[in-house]
């Protein structure tokens, strides 16, 4: 088994015991593989720079058609205590802390998204999210990581959207 396939089944299986999946459940279909290779190097390199610039960033990471904001993809950044300090496609939520904000499936991502980077600095979580645009929530996965945004500990995400 390759090194890659490797990994991704464990995130797989992390997934499910973070989301309280239980086996034989029906599961969310993963992103392909190239997708989640893509995100995860988007977001790898976004944590970096948050690292060295901070919230400067923010104003490159919001700019459409770039190679941080594309079609359905997008970065978001919160604080380790829930509260979002940026979001591209939904400045909206900036400022909120969104903690304990469910999912139409009653999941607190959120609170995964932290204890994803907590326990494993980096991950994917699953959950119903809208599309950019659009109030329906659609399967999103999305991969997030642990950073430093002037100082403080934060995590850093972007995701796929899975039909």
């Amino acid at each position: 088994m390759s090194r890659a396939l490797l990994i991704w089944a464990v995130l797989l299986v992390m997934g499910a015991v973070i989301s309280g999946t239980a086996p034989g459940t029906a599961q969310r279909a993963p992103p392909p593989l190239h997708q989640a290779a893509e995100i995860e190097a988007l977001v790898n390199k976004a944590a970096d720079i948050l690292e060295s610039e901070g919230p400067r960033a923010f104003d490159a990471f919001r700019r459409k058609g770039s190679i941080w904001r594309y079609g359905d993809v997008y970065l978001f950044v919160v604080d380790l205590r829930g509260v979002v300090l940026f979001n591209a496609a939904h400045p909206n939520r900036e400022g909120r802390d969104l903690l304990h904000e469910r999912d139409a499936d009653g999941k607190t991502f959120h609170q995964d998204f932290i204890d994803t980077v907590t326990l494993f600095g980096s991950g994917w979580v699953d959950y119903m999210f809208p599309k950019p645009g659009q109030s329906v929530p659609s399967v999103k996965w999305s991969y997030v990581c642990a950073t430093r945004v002037a100082g403080a500990e934060a995590l850093v995400g972007a995701g796929v959207y899975v039909e």
